[in-house]
């Protein structure tokens, strides 16, 4: 007979011994195992570790969609676990965390454990290399891996691969848009000599099943009245995942270009960070109504253009009214509930992209790293003036880990 799971309901839930005692305190979603029938309103129960009893009236039938933002310190990194099991790692911060917190919660320490997806949202270290470890695990397998299709060549003069000019801007012509592209890439060592990202997209092409589909490109598409969903996560499903960037642009032959993007929206030389981190691999989650959005490191200038591509206005906006047309127009796709702040709180962000986005709560993930010194004061503080209502939330990675669920009577007494 199959084992009676339910979960703690809403917003939580206690463990009682024989005797009526408190002897846990669950959070909302918790796994429980049930192992009797109810008696006068209670069921015997197996949860985190303990036997014990919980009320009836505090379980629910129904798994919630998890969306677990662990402390990779700096950098990025979350897991996502649907209701009906389905899990996708969305970066993998630097060290390796990421790696330590799966191997415990999933146990694959002997025996194989598979993911439906890896996301690597762009090609900068404290988003990809926690990758590593869960690429080298050989009881690690992902259906997929998907990438933002941007390479990093051993060549100083284009260190993102070749380019070409139209229109007066600047694209990146040679996109990783499918495997056989990418395994062409990685054939030819003496592109890429000692970088490291593309070590690691060649260590995970062993961790895939064979299939041009299984490694690729995850992109918007270039008209923005055509979403493009995560392959199994379309509008349908109980859970979608819409991909909102990078978005391509088509060249005259009919190619897809990435553009180069500038130190600033309107000016400065182009740049390689703002360029990588710009074309972040954006994600939409929304589930019975709720939406999450996932948003790697866009930078000022990859806002801009976004804004611009999602409103069809101009960005910057002439004047405070086509601004805030413009904002109203962005919001039909833009718009979350919740948000991973941009490139862990960086100074570099536009107020319109987070008008735009309106979140009633954001999670910054941040470390200790003091050269970066992220979260910036005054990101935070724009967060809070743009967020949704009266309250907006605000958490962080770096401040979570050192506080307790119940401080009790821990209390500094002041004589």
């Amino acid at each position: 007979m199959p084992a009676d799971y339910r979960y703690a309901a809403y917003p939580s839930a206690h463990v009682y011994d024989e005797e009526g005692n408190q002897i846990h305190h669950l959070l909302w979603g918790d796994w429980v195992q049930v192992n009797g029938p109810e008696t006068d309103g209670k069921v015997p129960v197996h949860v985190r570790g303990v036997d014990g009893f919980m009320e009836v009236v505090e379980l629910q039938k129904d798994r919630l969609l998890e969306i677990v933002f662990v402390d990779v310190g700096q950098g990025d990194g979350c897991l996502i676990v649907t209701p009906d099991d389905r899990k996708i790692v969305v970066d993998a911060g630097v060290a390796d965390n990421m790696y330590r917190y799966l191997r415990w919660r999933f146990q694959f320490r002997e025996d194989e454990r598979t993911f439906d997806a890896a996301v690597i949202t762009h090609s900068d270290a404290d988003h990809y290399y926690g990758f590593r470890p869960l690429f080298s695990d050989h009881n690690v397998r992902f259906e997929h891996i998907y990438h933002n299709g941007i390479m990093e060549y051993d060549d100083r003069k284009r260190p993102l691969g070749p380019v070409t000019k139209q229109g007066g801007q600047t694209y990146l012509t040679d996109l990783m848009v499918d495997r056989p592209r990418l395994e062409a890439f990685l054939a030819e060592p003496s592109l890429y000599g000692k970088k490291e990202y593309p070590k690691l997209i060649k260590n995970g092409l062993e961790r895939v099943p064979a299939g041009a589909d299984r490694i690729s490109m995850l992109a918007a598409h270039s008209a923005p009245d055509q979403p493009v969903f995560m392959p199994g996560f379309e509008a349908d499903q109980p859970v979608s995942i819409h991909v909102l960037g990078p978005v391509p642009e088509i060249s005259s032959e009919g190619a897809p270009l990435l553009r180069w993007f500038r130190e600033s929206p309107t000016e400065g030389s182009v740049d390689v960070g703002k360029t990588k981190n710009g074309h972040s691999v954006i994600l939409r989650l929304e589930y019975r109504g709720v939406s999450i959005l996932l948003g790697g490191d866009l930078n000022s200038s990859a806002e801009s253009f976004l804004l611009q591509h999602y409103s069809g206005l101009p960005c910057p906006p002439a004047d405070s009214n086509a601004e805030q047309t413009l904002i109203e127009a962005a919001r039909t796709t833009l718009e979350s509930d919740i948000a991973k702040s941009c490139h862990h709180g960086s100074a570099d962000f536009t107020d319109a992209f987070l008008r735009a986005v309106n979140p009633a709560a954001t999670v910054v993930s941040s470390g200790d790293a003091e050269s970066y010194a992220h979260p910036r004061c005054d990101t935070l503080g724009a967060i809070g003036l743009h967020g949704r209502g009266w309250r907006p939330l605000v958490f962080c990675t770096e401040l979570a880990r050192s506080t307790r669920e119940d401080e009790g009577n821990r209390g500094v007494e002041l004589g």
